[in-house]
């Protein structure tokens, strides 16, 4: 990589080049899943991917080739499968051959369905998202000259064609994709263009600055500007500004967009709702799947320019709850919409969500629009790719390689030309214990930064001499010194029970940074398609209108977690390492409208049944869940049957 010049801020820390770092365990397991569903089958039968107009056909010539290219070259290379890779490399040299002699890159219109203006440089980003990815992990030759010659197109076009519709709106992943193009080419001429690109684009700061979307969007104020997926990806947009201008405030304003977003939209999981636009807090509405990974892909950049503790929680919790539990759990299908409280899965005439299709909340091959079946892929891989990145030797101080996210991997890399390995063995996070083996055949000086999430109630890292440190919650830990050998890491994050208060007063528990939900017995019906990637109703065996008995500031004196033998599909009922039992009652005045749960009734609310023993899973393995719960009065605690009796469980 081109060391950054001057003229462009530099990040705090670089990515790992794809390839170096690889998953094991779950991890691996859940990418080997997604290649065997949707991701690496949709080329066989999709015609949006399968004859797409990017490489000739006649489908779909937009955003929808790019956005599956984009997930399907980071999960071919970390999990260096042959056949992944030949098919990217096989889009890859399509694209590239049919670039236009004016430097043009894909289609110059798609005429499949005639909905878009044509030399619409915003499925472009996309694209480049993807070739930077192969570039990285191939060194292919032909990708920086191809998109040099695009972005001279691009800088002659905006002079006569600003930016327009999505692409102004989306303007922070056409900047992103300069900024990175004049990384790796050090084209001084690109920095310009990236400005011309932020001035031509919607103002998010400004609105953020003065934020009137404070409730659910009503169908007369559906804009641009309240589209869920926007968004999404302009959270980042604030960083990306501030790489050019040097100016803090830039920096500030993504942040104020992340408080603003959760004050007022803000979920359990970690996202904002928006089905398909903002939709206040309930967890009854909906989330787009494309608004959680590209969320996702925000806070990872945002973690790469200025990392933070904070968001590293918060792109955990997205991550390991709303992310999963988007998905059937072999990945043949998806949701459009998922919810909190999510008590059946089926077609709704009249459904609850600001305009989103009566089929939204169902699982199949694309309910109500084709976006998320193209865009969802790129939400494990980008995600497993930035688990660890580096941060630069400066001012004496040497090069340290950075713990995003301590989920199982070996990095093989190099420090100041040393080769260095690291592994991390740990079922996180499913549970708090990580082991860090660094081995380094030569001796090296190396620092080691190590997050310490705000949720460890306490933690304590042993270092391979035998002294045991206690760590503070919501700081970095940095180990700077000599490494050669191996050297062995011991990590111990208490992963305690907590309690949040949510909408209308409703109680969430939480575990580490997962989400506990009820577990709610299934029925698939198929109402659609054809298996395995057919269309889906999910209804409930076991009743779901329960209120928990609950002291929220002590959970651990209402809830008992309990550990099995992780499946083989970490991320569903059956397959989940750990859940937990708590006692509830069912609450007959809490009944379906509009196809799912009413609001939560206000805690404490009284029941009038028995007490039964109910079972907590994590959110991201639920498809059926309440994860917002009433609380019940105290007139419900006295009788009940005893915890860990397992009767009408699922």
């Amino acid at each position: 990589m081109v060391v950054e010049q001057a003229g462009l801020m530099p990040a705090a820390l670089e990515p790992l080049r794809l390839g170096e770092l690889l998953p094991e365990g779950w991890l691996a397991r859940q990418l080997r899943i997604q290649a065997e569903g949707l991701s690496g089958h949709l080329a066989e039968f999709w015609p949006d991917i399968a004859d797409s107009g990017w490489i000739g056909g006649l489908g779909e010539g937009w955003e929808r080739g790019p956005y599956w290219l984009d997930g399907l070259v980071p999960l071919a290379f970390l999990l260096q499968d042959d056949g992944l890779i030949a098919l990217a490399r096989r889009w890859m040299d399509e694209v590239l051959a049919r670039q236009s002699p004016d430097g043009w890159l894909g289609p110059r219109q798609d005429v499949a369905t005639g909905r878009y203006k044509p030399l619409d440089p915003w499925p472009v980003a996309v694209f480049v998202k993807a070739a930077l990815q192969w570039q990285e992990a191939t060194a292919d030759r032909r990708v920086l000259p191809a998109l040099l010659r695009y972005y001279r197109r691009l800088e002659e076009q905006l002079q006569r064609t600003p930016l327009f519709d999505w692409g102004r709106m989306r303007w922070p992943e056409i900047a992103l994709g300069i900024q990175e193009t004049f990384v790796r080419s050090g084209e001084r001429w690109l920095l310009p263009l990236a400005e011309t690109v932020r001035r031509q684009g919607f103002d998010w700061a400004a609105l953020f600055a003065h934020y009137p979307y404070t409730g659910r969007t009503t169908r007369q104020d559906i804009s641009m500007a309240t589209h869920v997926v926007n968004n999404a990806m302009a959270l980042k947009a604030g960083a990306i500004a501030w790489r050019q201008s040097g100016d803090l405030a830039d920096l500030l304003a993504s942040q104020r967009m992340l408080d603003l977003l959760e004050a007022y939209h803000g979920q359990v999981t970690g996202v904002f709702t928006g089905d398909e636009h903002l939709a206040g807090k309930s967890p009854s509405q909906g989330t787009e799947l494309c608004a959680v990974v590209e969320m996702m892909y925000s806070l990872e950049f945002l973690q790469r320019v200025a990392p933070s503790v904070e968001r590293g929680d918060l792109l955990e919790r997205v991550a390991f709850n709303a992310l999963p539990a988007t998905f059937k759990p072999d990945m043949w299908a998806h949701q459009y919409d998922q919810q909190v409280n999510q008590p059946v899965c089926q077609v709704v005439p009249e459904p609850i969500y600001t305009n989103n299709a009566p089929e939204s909340n169902i699982y199949g091959l694309e309910p109500n629009y084709g976006c998320c079946t193209a865009n969802m892929h790129q939400g494990w891989p980008r995600y497993a790719a930035s688990a660890w990145m580096r941060r630069p030797a400066c001012s004496g101080r040497p090069e340290h390689l950075v713990a995003l996210s301590y989920v199982p991997c070996c990095l093989c890399t190099q420090v100041a030309g040393t080769p260095v390995e690291i592994r991390v063995q740990t079922e996180y996070p499913f549970e708090g214990t990580v082991r860090v083996t660094v081995m380094a055949d030569s001796p090296l000086r190396m620092g080691l930064e190590l997050p310490v999430p705000r949720w460890a109630a306490s933690a304590q890292l042993i270092l391979p001499d035998g002294r045991t440190l206690a760590l503070t919650a919501g700081s970095w830990h940095v180990l700077e010194q000599e490494w050669c050998g191996r050297s062995e890491l011991l990590l111990e994050l208490e992963m305690g029970l907590r309690v949040e208060t949510r909408h209308r007063g409703a109680a969430s528990i939480l575990y580490g940074p997962l989400v506990m939900a009820l577990e709610i017995g299934e029925e698939w019906r198929l109402i659609g398609g054809e298996p395995p990637h057919g269309d889906w109703e999910v209804h409930p065996t076991t009743p779901w209108n329960m209120g928990l008995v609950l002291d929220r500031a002590h959970p651990q004196q209402s809830l008992e977690v309990h550990r099995r033998p992780m499946g083989e599909t970490p991320f569903s009922p059956e397959g989940v390492p750990l859940y937990a039992l708590v006692q509830g009652a069912p609450l007959a005045q809490w009944v379906l409208q509009q196809g799912t749960a009413g609001p939560v009734p206000e805690s404490p609310a009284a029941s009038g049944a028995p007490l039964r023993p109910l079972r907590l899973i994590p959110y991201g393995a639920t498809n059926l869940r309440i994860a917002e719960f009433p609380t019940l009065a105290a007139e419900n605690l006295a009788a009940g049957s005893p915890i860990d009796s397992q009767s009408d469980m699922p």
